[in-house]
């Protein structure tokens, strides 16, 4: 092996200069360029061969409906005669570009400084290329090699490894590609490169798997570098990362970047939002979207076309490899029949058909939370726009009416929409002219203030109102559904509560109404009535009360925690505003318990409620607890008339929620500290042993046991409780209504 005898020290000798001459350093970095032309190749993705011939046919029948045409195979040793030389042939003869990705097995690559196994990977080398090398479009080389774990390589190993393959390649004058670093880890970028340029072997494409999963959402700052509270200031995103990545490779001479392959796992996606499927949609769509727009990359490629886990095919085999695939895509598995196109493909082939080709005019707006960006081709003006998870924008603050009226539409997924959409929301959207067309973004375009959406809720639409000062949102399943509710439930025809059918009237007044989709159906009407002087000023600086339990709700159904289905929220704005004006409508749910009377009944000394035994019930309330704690909700009024029981059968509870306005969101799940203090409202109510039990049970769900001091959050809010019925407001009430009598 050429170059320096001592790798480890070259690599950090390098990366240290890196670092001293400023080279991580890249203001400005985060936003996109102007003026450069997207490849006609940046959409790509990932294949990979099952035992069964027919996939073969399958595969190529769906990348040539969704008009990809590049793709990338993992090839080694022992493929050529098997199903994936069998593939590779067929994409050939169908007039496929194809990336040859040669890497080694594990084992082998763990021996990579012996000769034997060098001797071997030569051999592999020279017969693959000399059989497919001058069909392929370029030959990668090389497989995370910064994570050992998965791909095998001590550095020295991975150097013996590129040597061997640079020869073979150079020899035939293909392109090489190289050296696969997976993520975003720019000091491995800068080391390889440095130690590849010192012995004079640098690939012509400088490769990185760009992930961005651990971001969560593909634009937002990477809070994995400098934490949550600096992730703002260093501004490291997808764009800035892609652009720094392709100045480390021009600094050391390979300026071409390529992104082979990244993914989002539906089981990441899943820790906090159950609709995955839809979300790894979303988050493909955002991602090519980005990457575009970064100017900085010739393709941003997805990995698996074919798996459970991560691919835009679901081949219903939940069991996954003991190898990563984003090293080694060996091969599909799962019966032809099982498999199952995710919204992803879909949402892979309307990017493909809008993007690739055209010249980028750049990011239309300013504010944080809405990305809209600017594509113009031979064809048409894109504009490609959306939000950042559950918020939402309203098309007329972000356009006039003449061009939204003269726009066509098309979903995330390429339909075109027969009715002109009224929010972008999180879920892009492609709006689109003929190409001469000169089209103006509003100044300070933004989402709507304060105002989150579930917006993958099943079969129905967001529905933006602005009207006489009002506005609000309307939820629906269609454009004439939301017409009918609003003959019902308008702010200005809503009017006063009927007595007869006042459910509560304190400081808000809750009634019910015929609900005009559904005869007998009930929808449920939130308005507050009166506010104590205090909460007359601070509320001022708070969402309206109706927006906040349109809020909590929608959070919370986003999140797979069912509650109340939500209708409208409307409230009023502008200078003649004032804090009553403002409707959150709810659908009515029948349920036969509330959690009140199950926390009654057991401390009553009942052994069953609804014919569930204590323990099971409690097992069956904390699941549901759990499920909303660990997704980000802090509840912060968990009593138990907040908690509604239905029984599906002789052995199970569901539960929802409502009374949602003063919900809490985080990031992620809630620290034990936390989830005491949402809890003790409904442990409040229990008997000592009752919330031994309960407490057990939930805090065995977080691998934990109940200890003496757990318990002090508890006992510190019982003391609360009675000191407030004893000498609070409510004593007052009392003394005061007895002084009367």
């Amino acid at each position: 092996m050429s170059g320096s005898n001592n790798p480890a020290l070259s690599f950090a000798s390098a990366l240290a200069g890196y670092v001293l001459r400023g080279g991580f350093s890249y203001p400005g970095g985060h936003l996109p360029p102007i003026g450069h032309r997207v490849s006609e190749a940046f959409a790509g993705v990932g294949v990979a061969a099952s035992s069964d011939p027919a996939t073969d046919d399958f595969i190529i029948a769906h990348l040539h409906n969704a008009g990809i045409r590049h793709v990338r195979l993992d090839f080694t040793y022992g493929d050529d005669e098997g199903p994936a030389g069998r593939l590779l042939e067929a994409l050939y003869a169908a007039s496929f570009k194809v990336v040859l990705h040669l890497i080694q097995p594990f084992e082998r690559a763990r021996r990579m400084e012996s000769v034997d196994a060098r001797e071997e990977w030569q051999r592999f080398v020279v017969a693959t290329l000399d059989r497919h090398g001058n069909r392929a479009t370029m030959v990668e080389v090389g497989s995370t090699v910064n994570r050992r774990r998965w791909a095998g390589y001590s550095l020295p190993g991975f150097l013996s490894m590129w040597e061997i393959a640079w020869r073979e390649v150079r020899a035939r004058k293909l392109v090489l590609a190289g050296p696969s670093v997976t993520d975003f880890e720019p000091p491995w970028s800068v080391g390889l490169l440095a130690l590849l340029r010192r012995q004079g072997q640098l690939p012509d494409v400088h490769t990185d798997n760009l992930f961005s999963e651990r971001c969560t959402e593909p634009e937002r700052y990477d809070h994995k570098i400098f934490g949550h509270r600096l992730a703002p200031l260093a501004r490291v995103n997808l764009i800035k990362k892609a652009r720094m990545l392709q100045r480390i490779g021009t600094d050391f001479g390979t300026p071409r970047l390529f992104s082979p392959a990244a993914f989002w796992t539906l089981p990441r996606i899943e820790r906090m939002l159950p609709d995955s499927e839809e979300k790894q949609a979303d988050y493909l769509a955002r991602y090519m979207v980005l990457c575009a727009a970064s100017g900085a990359l010739e393709g941003a490629w997805w990995g698996p076309l074919i798996c459970h886990r991560e691919g835009l095919i679901d081949d219903g085999v939940p069991q996954y490899p003991k190898l990563e695939r984003i090293t080694h895509y060996a091969a599909v598995t799962g019966a032809l029949t099982d498999f199952r196109i995710r919204p992803a493909l879909h949402a892979l082939k309307a990017f493909a058909e809008l993007i690739p080709g055209s010249c980028y005019e750049g990011r239309l707006n300013a504010s944080q939370m809405l990305e809209m960006h600017a594509f113009r081709s031979e064809g048409k003006l894109v504009h490609a726009i959306w939000t950042i998870n559950g918020r939402a924008a309203a098309l007329i603050d972000l356009y006039s009416t003449e061009d939204l009226q003269s726009a066509e539409y098309r979903s995330r997924d390429g339909v075109v929409l027969g009715e002109m959409p009224s929010l972008a929301s999180e879920a892009p959207l492609y709006l689109y002219w003929p190409p001469g067309r000169k089209v103006r973004v509003k100044a300070g375009a933004s989402v709507l203030k304060n105002v989150a959406i579930h917006r993958h809720a099943a079969d129905k639409t967001h529905y933006f109102f602005r009207e006489n000062g009002w506005q609000g949102v309307v939820l629906a399943a269609d454009a004439a559904e939301a017409s009918l509710l609003l003959q019902a439930i308008h702010p200005e025809r809503i009017g006063a509560p009927p007595a007869e059918s006042i459910l509560r009237h304190a400081r808000n007044a809750i009634w019910t109404m015929a609900d005009p989709r559904e005869e007998g159906a009930r929808l449920v009407v939130k308005q507050p009535v009166k506010m104590h002087l205090h909460k007359k000023l601070l509320d001022r600086f708070k969402p309206s009360k109706g927006l906040r339990s349109w809020n909590g709700t929608c959070e919370l159904l986003r999140r797979g925690v069912a509650a109340a289905p939500p209708v409208a929220w409307f409230e009023k704005v502008g200078s003649n505003s004032n804090l009553t004006q403002n409707y959150y409508i709810c659908e009515y749910v029948p349920v036969k318990f509330t959690a009140r009377e199950l926390v009654a009944a057991f401390a009553g000394g009942a052994d069953t409620f609804a014919g569930i035994g204590e323990e099971a019930a409690y097992r069956q309330l904390c699941a549901y607890l759990l499920t909303m704690h660990g997704r980000g909700i802090l509840f912060r009024d968990l009593s138990g008339g907040n908690i509604l029981i239905d029984k599906v059968d002789e052995d199970h509870l569901t539960f929802s929620l409502i009374d949602t306005g003063r919900i809490h969101v985080f990031r992620g799940p809630l620290s034990l500290r936390q989830r005491f203090a949402d809890l003790v409202r409904i442990c409040n109510k229990l008997h000592g042993d009752g919330r031994r039990k309960f407490l057990t049970i939930y805090l065995l769900a977080l691998r934990k046991q109940l200890r003496w001091w757990h318990c002090w959050p508890f006992f510190i809010y019982d003391a609360k409780v009675t000191a407030k019925r004893h000498v609070g407001r409510k004593a007052w009430k009392r003394l005061f209504s007895g002084a009367r009598k």
